[in-house]
């Protein structure tokens, strides 16, 4: 069993779409639950509409009073739970972050984006004290342009991967037509045809390398985890 929230306090860093993203795929062999618990519920609207894969569960969240026991059930029944977070600080927040196995921390290679990135490290790690464990976490550039960067998007996004007390992953979620196509006709990149959106092999490869460096950082933290216990 493994939790894995998405936060950020800045709406549109590609928080949503990176956790559906994320649980879509697993979804494709393993069950899985997505807990939404965006104000907004972007991903039960998504829900709504055909091609949510079988093996996936939505629960909309109904407020912080509710947020742990939903992730306690969620953990029970499968071996992901995935949450999308509001886009602001809150005592949900918190609360779901004390629960997690990952946290995920998307973000655009922007300067608010990442002082709000901050600000969600910053939560994280009173968190930690809160609860008194370590709790993992990386930032995920999102929305990246895969070729042209510019030079302030090259800047922030240095900062970040030189910063040695701050982990970030080595995938980035590049700027795709089949990403934000799943939003507007409903379900997974997996299902999306080569006549619906653009490049659609080079979006599945970018979700399969982002899910397979979220399996290995859950793998060697656990192997982290347990030679500190040993």
């Amino acid at each position: 069993m493994a939790v894995i929230a998405f936060a950020n306090s800045k709406g549109g860093s590609g928080k949503t779409t990176s956790a559906l993203l994320l649980a879509c795929e697993l979804a494709n062999t393993t069950p899985v639950t997505i807990i939404d618990a965006d104000p907004r519920h972007p991903i039960s609207t998504w829900a709504k509409m055909p091609g949510v894969p079988e093996r996936l569960t939505v629960v909309t969240n109904a407020s912080e009073k509710t947020i742990l026991d939903e992730i306690e059930e969620a953990a029970a029944r499968d071996p992901f739970v995935v949450i999308d977070l509001e886009g602001t600080a809150s005592r949900l927040m918190s609360y779901a972050i004390s629960q997690a196995d990952l946290v995920i921390i998307p973000l655009k290679e922007q300067q608010q984006d990442a002082l709000a990135a901050i600000d969600v490290i910053k939560e994280i790690h009173r968190d930690m004290k809160a609860v008194r464990r370590e709790i993992p976490y990386a930032v995920l550039f999102t929305q990246s342009k895969v070729v042209a960067k510019s030079r302030t998007a090259r800047f922030i996004a240095q900062q970040f991967r030189d910063n040695p007390r701050i982990d970030a992953f080595q995938v980035e979620i590049f700027e795709r037509d089949a990403f934000a196509a799943l939003f507007a006709v409903g379900g997974t990149v997996r299902s999306m045809g080569t006549g619906d959106v653009n490049n659609i092999d080079a979006a599945l490869k970018n979700v399969e390398n982002f899910t397979a460096e979220v399996i290995a950082r859950l793998r060697a933290n656990r192997d982290r985890q347990g030679r500190e216990v040993a």
